[in-house]
């Protein structure tokens, strides 16, 4: 399997693959891993994204909200799926090998190899083989 390079970032924080970090010096990033384009990560309070997680197109992930000045490390734990169009809210861990459906809205942790999806997200089902 071909590894992934790093990300290179331009003053905006923009990387080649057209996701952009804010404050991307507190990006913590694992490897092997593939984020898809449009995606926006503000990692003002810090981010740590796991090895081998899959984030689709046009996410959102924060881990610092200006509106109620609420903030906090958000964690991606090795493995785990993020559907395209989800937000990932501040503060939030996301366990192992767990699975966040397409245009969910994430507010609270979700334990190791469970599924959740929806707005906001909800527990679906524990993680099977036909999920992997």
């Amino acid at each position: 399997m071909e590894k992934r390079s790093k990300p290179q970032f331009n003053d905006m924080g923009l990387t080649q693959w057209y996701w952009r970090v804010l404050h991307h010096k507190n990006l913590e990033l694992g490897e092997n891993t593939e984020i898809g384009s449009f995606t926006v990560i503000d990692a003002f309070k810090g981010v740590k994204i796991g090895d081998d997680v899959k984030i689709g197109f046009g996410c959102t992930i924060l881990s610092y909200s200006s509106i109620d000045n609420k903030g906090g490390k958000t964690i991606l734990g090795k493995n785990c799926k993020i559907g395209s169009g989800s937000v990932i809210m501040p503060g939030v861990e996301i366990g192992e090998n767990s699975i966040i459906g397409a245009n969910s809205f994430l507010n609270k942790d979700v334990p190791p190899n469970e599924v959740w999806v929806g707005s906001p997200a909800k527990y679906l089902k524990k993680v099977d083989s036909n999920d992997l």
